[in-house]
C-alpha cells in the first residue's frame, strides 16, 4: 500500500487545480511524540490534497516536530497515555518507550509514509505555512536557527490567528 502525499503542482485529489476562495483550515501541533504528531501531519496533507490551504502552528512540544535536532529521535511514550493498550505498571518499564517507538516505525514504513522530517518538507512543498511558536521558542531557549528550514516563521498565537483568519481552526 502506497500512501498518497501532497503534490504543489496538482494539489486536489482528481488532479485538478484548486478553485480560488476555497476552504481554510489552521491546524495547531502541541505534542512531540511519533505518535502525537502524525495525525497532524497527515490532517494537513490531506488538507492540501483535497486543495484546502492549510497552516500549522507547532507549539510547546510540538515544536519538537520542527527541530532539526529533535525530528529524527521523536518517540512513542506509553506510560500516562490514557488509550495506550498497555497497563502504566508495565508502560514504564525500562526499554519499553524504545519498543513502542521501533513497533510505530514499523507500521509506518509498512504503510509507506513518509517520517516527520520529510512529511515537514512536503507539506511546506505543497504550500503549507509552518510556523513555530514565540512563546513556546523563548520557554525552551529555541533559535530560528534550530528549526527545519521549511519553517516560515517565529510568530505569537494572535499572529498566528491573524494569519489564518476565516479558517477552521483544529487543535490536534
Amino acid at each position: 500500500m502506497s500512501f498518497p502525499f501532497a503534490n504543489p503542482k496538482t494539489p486536489t485529489a482528481d488532479g485538478s487545480p484548486a478553485p480560488a476562495g476555497t476552504r481554510k483550515i489552521a491546524l495547531v501541533c502541541a505534542k512531540g511524540g511519533l505518535d502525537e504528531c502524525l495525525p497532524v501531519l497527515i490532517m494537513a496533507n490531506a488538507a492540501r490534497m483535497t486543495g484546502i490551504e492549510c497552516s500549522v502552528f507547532f507549539t510547546f512540544y510540538g515544536l519538537d516536530v520542527i527541530t532539526d535536532s529533535r525530528v529524527d529521535h521523536l518517540h512513542v511514550n506509553f506510560l500516562g497515555n490514557p488509550m495506550s493498550p498497555m497497563p502504566n505498571m508495565i508502560a514504564g518499564l525500562p526499554g519499553m518507550e524504545a519498543l513502542g517507538t521501533s513497533f510505530m516505525q514499523k507500521k509506518i514504513d509498512e504503510l509507506d509514509i513518509p517520517r516527520p522530517r520529510e512529511m515537514v518538507h512536503m507539506l511546506s512543498e505543497s504550500g503549507c505555512d509552518l510556523y513555530a511558536c514565540e512563546l513556546a521558542m523563548k520557554m525552551f531557549e529555541r533559535t530560528k536557527e534550530d528549526l527545519l528550514p521549511e519553517v516560515a516563521d517565529v510568530i505569537t498565537a494572535t499572529d498566528f490567528f491573524e494569519r489564518t483568519h476565516g479558517a477552521d481552526i483544529i487543535f490536534v
